[in-house]
């Protein structure tokens, strides 16, 4: 992809280790470690939550499949932003931009920011007052890395995945091995008729699994993307789904279904500590950190590529500025350094969680119109030989799009003054693409 002002382009330097290293860091961030009581609860027994999250895993799965297909067509920088301009329009790939660019990822990345915060200050028993000081430091920091080479990124996400994944492999071994309690037909029932049932359960599964398209926007910077993208997501995907299987498990084996709800988020803290002792807690502390950054890494150094896509487009106020690459590092620097300004002023003044949960509806109202764009571009392009196929076609992108549909009517039922502010969100970027449009036509 070519920057029409300097004539420099996207460092191509991310092999598929990179790539996966993204797709398994930005997905595993503080869910596993969470939400194990909350999934229980709604289930109502260790074997219908322990279904709820092969359920989750296999409907993300089908997705990543179905998106595989779509990314080895379209391997360019942008990901979702691209796939949907190509199979319906500009309109439509301008507002999935969007509204990544100026709510969903800043208010993510921002969200990470204040619960690393939170965590930094118990853990070196900080002043509270600290809290949002310490928020911004977290995300300048790794949003300078990111200012660097993509190498640079790139190899921090291998780090920081090797090393969440440690304390994970711990809590498996010790709850597989050395668990006393049976992890199978353990029923909390005075809870499940008060919970959402396991349907609700999936659902809380399915944000578990999410952040795994990011990695597409980095379509422009991987070598060979057409093969080692869909490598990524899939095998990444598969890699998680794994992990939170065996996690859940471990966590079954240790603790009575009964004390991991009483026990809510503490539950795998509290596992930790049985196990290994205050260090083990400690160590474990130290991972869920770790985890974040890692998670927070993937998101600032994926986010940023749609704005510059978008830029170099010429759909974005600023354009100039924002398709800028660094002759140097060869990276979209003030995209980056605009997405944590953003990023940081929803830390200081918003509450970043419930930014980023009012655009989770949106989000995949996006993700359900690109998965019928397999079918789109077969129609479009009949006979022609493509470097990936889904199996199993047409039923693995229908089970991605009942999925999606799933987390859409389940967030209009239970939130339906959020549904409609995210519209809000969304529409506003209309009059900006078409302010930019003609602004185009009159150059």
């Amino acid at each position: 992809m070519k920057d029409e002002h300097n004539d420099v382009e996207l460092n191509r330097s991310l092999g598929l280790w990179s790539a996966l290293s993204l797709v398994v860091g930005t997905i595993i961030g503080v869910g596993i470690f969470v939400r194990q009581a909350a999934v229980l609860d709604d289930a109502g027994s260790t074997t219908g939550a322990l279904l709820a999250w092969l359920a989750g895993g296999i409907i993300t799965l089908t997705a990543g499949l179905t998106i595989a297909e779509i990314a080895t067509q379209m391997p360019e920088t942008g990901g979702l932003y691209v796939y949907m301009e190509k199979l319906y329009g500009k309109l439509w790939g301008f507002l999935s931009g969007w509204m990544q660019i100026i709510i969903y990822g800043p208010a993510m990345i921002a969200s990470l920011g204040a619960y690393l915060s939170l965590l930094l200050i118990d853990f070196f028993h900080i002043p509270q007052a600290w809290t949002i000081p310490i928020a911004l430091i977290s995300i300048i920091l790794v949003g300078i890395l990111n200012l660097f080479s993509n190498r640079y990124g790139a190899g921090f996400a291998i780090i920081t995945t090797i090393c969440k994944l440690l304390p994970v492999a711990a809590l498996v071994i010790f709850g597989l091995f050395f668990g006393d309690q049976s992890a199978l037909g353990h029923s909390i029932s005075q809870v499940h008729q008060s919970a959402g049932g396991f349907g609700v359960a999936i659902l809380a599964t399915l944000f578990a699994f999410d952040g795994w398209i990011l990695v597409a926007n980095l379509g422009g910077e991987i070598k060979n993307p057409s093969k080692r993208l869909p490598q990524a997501i899939v095998l990444g995907i598969l890699g998680v789904l794994v992990i939170y299987l065996l996690v859940t498990f471990g966590v079954f084996r240790s603790i009575p279904a009964q004390k991991i709800h009483d026990l809510g988020t503490g539950a795998i803290p509290y596992m930790a500590n049985k196990d290994f002792g205050t260090i083990g807690g400690k160590l474990l502390s130290i991972g869920i950190i770790i985890s974040i950054v890692g998670c927070m890494n993937g998101k600032i150094m994926t986010f940023p590529r749609i704005m510059y896509a978008m830029a170099k487009d010429k759909e974005l106020p600023f354009q100039h500025v924002l398709a800028y690459l660094s002759p140097t590092t060869r990276t979209p620097i003030w995209c980056t350094v605009t997405t944590l300004v953003i990023a940081g002023i929803m830390i200081v003044f918003f509450d970043a969680d419930r930014l980023s949960e009012l655009c989770i509806f949106t989000v995949y109202c996006f993700y359900v119109m690109a998965f019928f764009g397999p079918t789109i571009l077969r129609r479009r392009n009949p006979g022609i030989k493509r470097a990936f196929s889904i199996p199993l076609y047409p039923l693995t992108p229908i089970i991605a799009i009942l999925g999606s549909l799933f987390v859409i009517v389940s967030e209009i039922m239970s939130d339906l003054q959020g549904v409609l502010l995210s519209f809000i969100f969304v529409i506003i970027g209309i009059p900006v693409f078409y302010y930019e449009m003609r602004k185009q036509k009159d150059d």
